[in-house]
């Protein structure tokens, strides 16, 4: 994959570079999804970084916002809950506010004490215990969408691996149809995606007809959890605790959006990401060939490198003060970190990929504080497991030009990457 296409790249990035240093500086606003979709958002960020790290945006497609780009003070922001507010009711965790009659609850976008009630219901999924018998499970599909990959010919890795082994993922952790699989990763796609500009649905009422369908078909689910025994899986959890089992028809789509888009879109995306990067740093790829027990290292490097959401956004409770910048009630405060993980004061040599990185574990990507990714650990397992089994049956996968990337300031993902296995 080296040589014309890194060139090809490095020409748009030069002009991205250009053309984010002759801006005004308050006239950078570096939301604006078709960045993200020719992946040259990074000068932005460097430039902010560097010149305005709690920025302030007076006008964009979202709205006014601050960016708060350097690790610091993302940190700072993601664990003051108490003026910070991730509330549904305030506009969510995205820099897109959904309009107010569509606001759904879900306990990532709550406050205390609902938030962490709300989370414990599926808390048991993601014990040590859990994770070590859904190991095996994740092993064997891994193993078989592996051994049917063809040989000698280009195909989509986001396609035939990425989405089909997390969509398998969800099937097992929702209990859910596996026929029906494949909807989840459309329900997944059709939430995050900013409408009429992805071309997945063309207005928000589409939209809301695709997730309203979600909702009945869960509806149909939930009642047979409800009135059965408790089952190890994530509706059943949750109809059996307290908490959520009389959750309004808004939160419990909300809860089922976060839980679709939390273990579909991260895993996918870094699995993806993570076979981009090898490609663009051979030397990697071989090191880590030689020496398979870098994994360990290497997991925490891919999700620090592709930061699969890009940001998350909270809403000030009352007039503060950050980085000497004056924050009002009421202000969209958007931590990026997708900046933070290129932060160099905190992350040695942060643009390149470094697969034995002294302390891989610095980054953001799951968030920080009481709304730190409660997947985390199983979104690891997946990406370690892929590649174990990748190594036991391929010397290469060798990616054959650039992916096509995901419109999106929010998801940090990828639509197609064309790779070929060596016949």
């Amino acid at each position: 994959m080296h040589g014309t296409l890194d060139q090809a790249s490095d020409a748009s990035l030069r002009e991205a570079r250009e053309k984010a240093n002759s801006l005004p500086l308050e006239d950078l606003n570096p939301g604006d999804p078709e960045l993200f979709r020719t992946d040259t958002h990074w000068p932005y960020f460097d430039r902010l970084r560097k010149e305005d790290p709690i920025h302030y945006c007076k006008d964009s497609m979202f709205g006014p916002y601050w960016s708060v780009t350097k690790y610091n003070d993302i940190m700072a922001v993601d664990t003051n809950h108490g003026v910070f507010s991730s509330a549904a009711a305030l506009g969510g965790i995205t820099i897109r506010d959904a309009p107010k009659e569509l606001r759904r609850e879900m306990f990532i976008a709550m406050d205390q004490p609902r938030h962490s009630a709300q989370r414990k219901s599926v808390a048991p999924m993601f014990t040590p215990t859990n994770i070590d018998e859904l190991a095996v499970n994740i092993r064997k599909r891994s193993a078989s969408c592996l051994d049917n990959l063809p040989r000698g010919e280009v195909f989509d890795f986001v396609d035939t691996v990425s989405i089909e082994l997390t969509t398998q993922m969800l099937a097992v952790l929702f209990d859910f149809p596996w026929e029906d699989r494949r909807k989840l990763t459309r329900w997944s796609d059709v939430a995050t995606t900013v409408p009429g500009a992805g071309g997945l649905v063309a207005t928000e009422d589409e939209r809301q007809a695709e997730l309203m369908e979600c909702a009945s078909y869960f509806a149909r689910l939930w009642k047979e959890r409800l009135n059965g025994p408790p089952r190890n899986d994530l509706l059943s959890m949750m109809a059996h605790t307290e908490a959520t089992r009389d959750m309004d028809p808004n939160n419990f789509l909300g809860n089922l959006i976060l839980l679709i888009v939390g273990g579909n879109d991260t895993t996918r995306n870094t699995m993806s990401g993570s076979l981009y990067a090898l490609n663009k740093y051979p030397e990697q790829y071989r090191k880590l060939r030689e020496n398979p027990a870098l994994l360990d290292t290497f997991v925490p490097e891919v999700i620090r490198w592709q930061t699969p959401l890009a940001h998350m956004r909270r809403t000030a409770l009352e007039d503060t003060e950050l980085g000497g910048k004056q924050i009002r009630k009421g202000d969209k405060v958007v931590m990026w970190y997708v900046s933070g993980n290129r932060d160099e004061e905190v992350i040695e040599k942060p643009y390149d990929f470094i697969i034995d990185r002294a302390r891989p574990r610095t980054h953001i990507s799951f968030g920080f504080g009481i709304h730190r990714c409660i997947g985390m650990r199983l979104a690891e397992l997946q990406l370690k497991i892929i590649w174990e089994e990748i190594f036991k049956r391929f010397d290469n996968i060798e990616v054959v030009d650039e992916p096509k990337r995901v419109y999106s300031s929010f998801i940090k993902g990828y639509e197609t990457l064309p790779v070929r296995i060596a016949a």
